[in-house]
């Protein structure tokens, strides 16, 4: 059923990446990064520096992603759930998209990175937004990585939405109920446009979904590690993909 890898850092495979099957790389891989504020527990450190690591894990993971091949690396940054944290934490939260994009930006502009987001954008602060919107526009000719941020994103509000689209079709004559197809629905996600996740990983050893692209998920591998995301390695990375090139991929059939 679902792989775990129960590890730590320095325990990883001894495995090089030349170990993959190049001509099977995931094309979309969606990450739950999870487990930054145990990491700084763990260490004696206030949770925020837990988050703020977790940001150089983020340049890590998406330049390996990159060397691979991975056309679009999703990362769940914030959900519509998280904002029931304390407040000096979401506060906290919100600055780390202006400060990795603040130092991040030019290198992911000189790999032809591709910066996009997914969420709502109403309740976002406007020093985040413009950062993220920014980052956006200055990459959105670039034609390598689509790197994607599921930012203020709950997958439960994205189906509601919709639905409420379908529903304004169907009022306004444009669309038969009889002719609703999951075409219909996918576009109308957040989503729309980007292929469905291949893979997806969580780390710190949760096994659950999160509200995270509870659609987009129904046929994608999914990986789980009890390593946290501050010290999730290229390594892990690359054993995450070799456990997806080792599975049948069937799509219910045989």
């Amino acid at each position: 059923m679902f792989q775990r890898l129960r590890a730590r850092m320095g325990k990883t495979s001894d495995k090089q990446p030349e170990a993959l099957d190049r001509d099977n790389i995931p094309e979309h891989i969606a990450i739950i990064m999870d487990g930054n504020g145990r990491w700084a527990k763990s260490r004696g450190l206030p949770r925020v520096a837990g988050h703020h690591s977790g940001m150089k894990a983020v340049k890590r993971i998406t330049m390996a992603a990159d060397r691979l091949g991975v056309k679009y690396l999703t990362l769940y940054a914030f959900s519509t759930e998280n904002w029931k944290r304390p407040k000096a934490e979401v506060e906290f939260l919100m600055k780390l998209p202006q400060e990795f994009l603040a130092i991040e930006l030019q290198e992911l502009i000189d790999n032809n990175v591709q910066v996009r987001m997914m969420g709502y954008k109403q309740d976002l602060p406007e020093h985040t937004l413009s950062a993220v919107e920014e980052a956006v526009r200055q990459t959105e000719d670039n034609t390598g990585l689509v790197l994607n941020f599921a930012l203020n994103y709950g997958s439960r509000k994205e189906m509601i939405e919709a639905v409420r689209l379908i529903g304004e079709d169907i009022r306004s004559g444009r669309l038969a109920p009889a002719d609703i197809q999951e075409s219909h629905l996918e576009k109308s996600l957040l989503s729309s446009g980007l292929p469905d996740p291949d893979l997806l990983i969580r780390t710190s050893g949760e096994l659950r979904l999160s509200n995270f692209m509870l659609w987009q998920l129904a046929y994608s591998e999914m990986w789980f590690t009890d390593v946290y995301w501050p010290e999730f390695s290229e390594e892990h990375f690359y054993e995450a993909i070799r456990e997806y090139q080792r599975r049948a991929r069937r799509y219910g059939g045989l």
